[in-house]
């Protein structure tokens, strides 16, 4: 990009922006530093929980390395929620609402400031994808850095991740478990910053960021307690000059092909389903036609190579150590399984960046390509009578892939939580949760205390669930979600009845309701009033179109 391109010169530059200049004084530049490039650095920073806990201080060594570049880095917060704290509560409802208003605030503030280029700080959830989202409307050089996993806890000699107390509350309803064994899990599950430290959503994302090309290789996967996080952090900073001086933005490498690559690694990890919600949403930013079957299609050509937590025996500290993502990426590669062409933003290829890869010997996470642990990939899109624009399931090497049974039907995950601890779910049983869908919530919440309690109680095998909400990357078991259209607009799961007998099929990608005409009971159907009339969630549910088109908001 050419001096007078730069953005922040039109701010910063002529005798009429002296006022602003003056500004700038007063906060500690002098007219050498305004004379510079400046770097917005984004952070989502703040203290509800661990997963975002550390990055005041990783953003330290990100400015640290912008200036060393030669330029002015500028730090900014944005919010962030996190979806382990707000599990099972109204205040679910915010998380996927707030990949919005991130991304709306990252790319105001980057708009209104005209930075040159930006360096994104991401943590929980919604904030990876939300930066990406940003950077996308921008079409400013910049890249994502994920602040890392949290390490893993320790119970009695075993390694456990915060899925594990999900699961834990399940078994203590259950009596398979007593109150104080939950409490020593609970006290020991989460032992310092960094997300969830399991193949989560979290860690989903971060892969998916080195994968599509936005995050450099080798980079997000380092733990968020690792000593060598900050150092990694500061080459980041003097790597964003390096991609502005290269003017690479990110529709040079948002291309289909990096679209597709980061399926095929979501699938092949047994990834978090959130992926496809994100995805969706993503590639329509950039331009990119990508639907939801496609997906599907190729997740069912992508080995699964990973043996991660929730489905797997392996925490994200323990890919780190095994060679990082890099080395699934280099698996793909070597199967033919993504393209290595594409490009990223250190201006190398996607196959260049993973050649010196080093894979530690004896490592058991991630299998060789002759001995995958499922021949198909974790991401499964189902369709039928009860999802005509389809569901999303994540199948790993134990997940069961069929069940024929009674639905039990609920119209709130609450309700559906307490029949579940409370022994009202039996083996067989379908749970439905309905009107739990972006619209119908709003918020779309995920449902990982009523999946966690049925694995708790010893069902996990034995019953099936289906909603129109979402699930936790920590889910484990036959539960299919993001149906679509939602019950909320008048998708069929609002015409489900108590007893009506449900089939799903996985290999045969089917979810369908059995002997029921749901044309029929539909003519009765009204739709529930909403449970928000002011603020952002009543705004929210009057923009938001269908889970099977990511989730995104109407223009």
């Amino acid at each position: 990009m050419s001096e007078r391109q730069l953005p922040s010169r039109t701010l910063y530059q002529g005798r009429d922006r002296a006022a602003a200049r003056s500004f700038l004084h007063a906060i500690g530049l002098t007219a050498e530093d305004i004379s510079k490039p400046f770097v917005g650095v984004s952070n989502c920073w703040l203290e509800t929980m661990p997963c975002n806990f550390g990055l005041r201080d990783l953003a330290v060594p990100v400015k640290s390395g912008i200036r060393a570049a030669g330029a002015n880095p500028m730090e900014f917060n944005t919010i962030a929620i996190s979806d382990g704290i707000t599990m099972g509560t109204e205040g679910m409802k915010t998380s996927l609402v707030s990949r919005e208003v991130i991304a709306d605030s990252i790319e105001l503030v980057a708009r209104g400031h005209m930075f040159d280029a930006l360096v994104c700080l991401v943590a929980c959830d919604k904030t990876i994808p939300a930066a990406a989202i940003a950077l996308a409307r921008l079409e400013r050089p910049g890249m994502v850095l994920y602040g890392g996993s949290i390490m893993p806890g320790n119970f009695r000699g075993r390694d456990i991740a915060v899925g594990d107390v999900y699961e834990a509350i399940g078994a203590a309803a259950a009596g398979k478990l007593s109150d104080a064994d939950l409490a020593e899990i609970e006290a020991v599950a989460c032992p310092g910053p960094g997300a969830c430290g399991g193949q989560y959503t979290a860690n989903t994302m971060s892969m998916l960021m080195e994968v599509i090309g936005l995050s450099p290789v080798g980079f997000n996967s380092i733990p968020a307690t690792d000593p060598a996080k900050k150092p990694a952090a500061e080459k980041l900073g003097r790597m964003a000059l390096d991609l502005l001086e290269r003017d690479l933005r990110p529709s040079r490498i948002l291309t289909r092909r990096a679209f597709e690559n980061a399926i095929a690694a979501v699938a092949a990890s047994g990834g978090s389903t959130n992926a496809v919600l994100h995805l969706l949403a993503l590639s329509r930013e950039v331009g990119v036609e990508l639907a939801i079957d496609e997906i599907d299609r190729i997740s069912r050509r992508t080995p699964l190579l990973c043996d991660l937590k929730p489905g797997g025996r392996f925490a994200a500290v323990e890919l780190h150590r095994a060679g990082g993502i890099a080395l699934l990426t280099k698996r793909l590669l070597e199967g033919g399984f993504i393209d290595g062409d594409a490009l990223t933003v250190t201006g190398r290829t996607l196959g260049e960046e993973c050649e010196s890869v080093s894979e530690t010997p004896g490592q058991e996470v991630v299998m060789p390509l002759d001995r995958p642990l499922r021949a198909e990939g974790g991401l499964v899109v189902l369709r039928g009578n009860l999802a005509p624009e389809g569901a999303v399931v994540k199948v790993t090497q134990h997940t069961p892939t069929s069940h024929r049974g009674p639905a039990r039907v609920f119209n709130r995950e609450e309700d559906a939580f307490a029949a579940v601890t409370s022994g009202r779910i039996q083996a067989g049983d379908v749970v439905v949760i309905r009107y739990e869908g972006p619209r119908g919530g709003p918020g779309m919440r995920e449902m990982l205390q009523v999946t966690a309690a049925i694995v708790g109680e010893g069902l996990g095998e034995s019953v099936a669930m289906v909603t129109d909400g979402r699930f936790s990357g920590a889910t484990r078991g036959l539960m299919i979600g993001h149906v679509a259209p939602e019950a909320a607009a008048g998708g069929p799961l609002a015409a489900l009845q108590d007893g009506d007998v449900i089939e799903i099929d996985v290999d045969a990608r089917a979810l369908a309701v059995r002997n029921v005409d749901v044309e029929a009971r539909m003519k009765g159907w009204s739709p529930p009033e909403p449970n928000y009339r002011k603020g952002v969630l009543a705004r929210y549910a009057l923009l938001v179109g269908s889970a099977s088109e990511g989730a995104v908001l109407k223009p």
